[in-house]
């Protein structure tokens, strides 16, 4: 079998697991309805993963990948650091907006890390990228003398930290806020708080 059709059996797959956690959760859910979800045979599932653990840590690299493509090629376009800011919070929220399953997966996520050690290792190290990505944007702006002199980390945590908001909105929907609410008023806030 080809590279690419590989790929594609691995992409339907995931999408299967994506579905079938949003739906079941991670304790919940069984092989078997990875392989009812993909249509594909029970045997093509385990050619790739041999356990539903290993689905799941391939699943978050695969969110991972799904939500940085566009992340970053949003971001990229924007020039100030304070427009990269307000890009990050209206990229987080338009995907929240088209489709929340992948910030329920991300709670599902979080729970898991804290039970399984390598669960908790694969998010570390999403999360530790992501968080990088904020320190650059926030010390660029500090350079460029557009943000006050902060201390780029703990800045980037706090901005981190709202963004995972979001996630109570997949929770808690009668919080007496819309999520789109939330965003622009924390988003506002923050970034008045950096410029100068």
């Amino acid at each position: 079998m080809n590279q690419e059709k590989q790929d594609q059996r691995k992409d339907q797959i995931m999408e299967a697991a994506l579905s079938v956690i949003v739906e079941n959760g991670y304790e919940r859910s069984r092989m078997d309805d990875i392989v009812k979800s993909s249509q594909l045979s029970k045997g093509a599932i385990y050619w790739y993963y041999k356990s539903k653990k290993e689905v799941y840590l391939s699943l978050v690299d695969h969110w991972v990948k799904q939500y940085n493509a566009g992340f970053i090629e949003n971001i990229e376009t924007k020039h100030s650091a304070s427009e990269q800011l307000k890009g990050l919070f209206n990229y987080f929220l338009a995907q929240y907006q088209k489709d929340s399953s992948g910030f329920k997966i991300l709670v599902e996520f979080w729970s898991l890390s804290g039970r399984d050690a390598d669960f908790n290792a694969k998010l570390q190290k999403v999360y530790s990228i992501f968080l990088e990505y904020i320190i650059t944007i926030i010390q660029t702006g500090v350079d460029t003398g557009e943000f006050r002199h902060v201390n780029p980390r703990i800045t980037a945590l706090s901005i981190l930290i709202n963004i995972e908001g979001i996630n109570w909105f997949t929770r808690f929907d009668k919080s007496g806020v819309e999520a789109h609410e939330y965003i622009q008023t924390i988003s506002d806030f923050i970034l008045a708080g950096l410029k100068k």
